[in-house]
């Protein structure tokens, strides 16, 4: 895979794993006005395989279930059947033992989640899973580690076919209160808190033990097909992104109030105004950069007068569009036309 179709993808994560977080969230009583919100998981969106959404959607998610407490990570886990992450959970469940399978996908980690996420293997004798989250809240990072744990190891007892019991979990975060619905869950009590990382780790038996779904010849066509998906994965537009989509397309098409692009995205005026501020900007400024893009577009085509222009983008007046033009670039309307000629 060549580095740059990777790179494109970098910062986002899987639509399955979205919709995963996303479905148990709403199962386990967050407000679905509140997921709702988050950028790129409507149902649209998330029936591509191919759609990549921004990681900082499924870490909002994340943050959300975070406050449901101990367990909700496990929720996730639960939910996660077999084929809820489609390609990557036959990667890791059809090798020819535990350890070849998550080896062998291992370089296809992006499939689910950005690089930047880590995902650490150790195999000596026993196997080491690890997982290292770029998420800053630590509430959030404890749920997301608890559920990749979880999931490793519900994986690992259907590849196996037995009830795999993992010889030892260590979370890097404090010990909550009561764990006891963490021993139930990994079938341990050796759960070790304020660890320097979050691993799970199986004994060399269950590690290398042949898996009952071994199957070399699918193996081969499941890395192919996720060589595929990663290749013609299609990061969608961030918040920012989609909110100046929007914007320049309702100033082309002469109507850019705020309340059209505000229901161009699907949400109030007011709202898209605290997004806007969040990311830094604000309205005014997002709407006289666009509209000085535009008219450095419509300039460089040579063919309508700048009073043409001053029409389609909003202005009262060919005289305030070069008051304007002056402003954004410190020359006159006729200065730049003339130097993006020449360019």
């Amino acid at each position: 895979m060549a580095s740059g179709v990777l790179g494109s993808i970098d910062g986002t994560t899987s639509s399955q794993l979205i919709r995963l977080v996303r479905d148990t969230a709403l199962r386990v009583g967050v407000a679905p006005t509140r997921v709702a919100a988050v950028h790129g998981t409507d149902d649209a969106v998330l029936a591509g395989e191919l759609n990549r959404i921004p990681l900082a959607s499924l870490v909002r998610l994340w943050e959300m279930l975070a406050e449901q407490g101990t367990g909700a990570g496990l929720a996730v886990a639960r939910a996660a059947t077999l084929g809820t992450l489609t390609t990557w959970d036959y990667l890791v469940t059809t090798g020819p033992t535990l350890a070849d399978s998550l080896l062998s996908a291992q370089p296809y980690h992006r499939l689910v989640t950005a690089a930047k996420e880590g995902f650490d293997l150790t195999h000596d004798h026993d196997l080491t899973v690890g997982f290292r989250t770029t998420a800053g809240d630590p509430a959030a990072v404890a749920v997301i580690n608890e559920y990749v744990l979880a999931y490793y190891l519900r994986r690992a007892r259907e590849a196996t076919g037995r009830h795999v019991v993992p010889t030892r979990i260590t979370f890097a975060h404090a010990a909550p209160r009561d764990h006891s619905v963490l021993v139930d869950a990994f079938g341990t009590n050796s759960i070790e808190f304020d660890a320097p990382a979050d691993s799970i780790t199986f004994a060399a038996a269950d590690a290398a033990a042949p898996l009952p779904r071994a199957d070399p010849m699918l193996g081969d066509l499941l890395r192919s097909h996720a060589d595929l998906v990663l290749a013609s994965a299609r990061p969608i537009p961030g918040p920012l992104e989609a909110f100046r989509i929007a914007l320049s397309a309702s100033i082309t098409q002469g109507d850019p109030a705020l309340g059209t692009v505000a229901r161009r995205l699907a949400m109030s005026p007011r709202t898209l105004q605290r997004h806007l501020a969040e990311h830094g900007t604000t309205w005014r400024q997002e709407f006289d950069l666009a509209r000085y893009e535009q008219a450095r577009a419509l300039l460089a085509e040579n063919r309508l007068t700048t009073a043409a222009i001053a029409t389609r983008l909003g202005f009262t007046d060919d005289r305030a569009l070069r008051k304007a033009m002056r402003r954004w670039s410190g020359t006159s309307a006729s200065q730049v036309r003339a130097d993006l000629a020449v360019g």
